[in-house]
């Protein structure tokens, strides 16, 4: 068991951590979220019907578009910004792209290397960019995410006030969308 903390010790971390805020999340909405049906005069739901209720998928999915965009917009905005003084930052005069020696990569690769780092063309593009990509991917499925559970619980508010539905376009261009974006 040690040998597993020691060698995976990082990714136990994070990974316990995200439980621990996915329940914080699930407990404290459900409590904002049965406030809110009792302030409407409606049924309060037990915790299960929360955790698979749109509610809980939309505020979700809010929360992680607005970490991975800020993931994605700092990974590429630290190689052509720089930041007099901060550790993230590239020193003055070295913004932009290294090149493939500096990061050992393509032909500058050792035989410890991934093989995609020590491969050519669109395998060592896509390897150099494999962060970025992954980021802004996760940023684009969590924002259709919460477009789609958005919608649900906009539509379920909206019926329980006696409106009508809206469509998927239709939220989308709404200002409750907007405002959760």
């Amino acid at each position: 068991m040690r040998t597993v903390w020691r060698d995976h010790g990082l990714a136990l971390f994070f990974g316990v951590i995200f439980l621990a805020a996915l329940v914080g999340q699930g407990l404290t909405g459900v409590a904002e979220y049965n406030n809110q049906q009792l302030t409407d005069g409606l049924q309060q739901v037990s915790l299960e019907q929360y955790l698979t209720s749109s509610s809980f998928a939309v505020d979700v999915a809010e929360n992680w578009q607005s970490e991975y965009l800020q993931f994605f917009l700092y990974i590429y905005a630290t190689v052509w910004l720089l930041q007099k003084g901060s550790p993230e930052s590239k020193p003055l005069g070295k913004q932009g792209r290294e090149s493939d020696k500096e990061q050992n990569v393509g032909e500058h690769a050792d035989e410890n290397s991934p093989e995609w780092a020590r491969s050519r063309g669109f395998r060592l593009t896509l390897y150099s960019r494999s962060l970025g990509v992954v980021m802004g991917l996760i940023f684009v499925f969590s924002w259709l995410a919460q477009s789609i559970a958005g919608r649900s619980a906009f539509n379920e508010q909206q019926l329980s006030q006696l409106q009508d539905p809206v469509s998927w376009t239709g939220y989308v261009v709404s200002s409750d969308f907007w405002n959760r974006t």
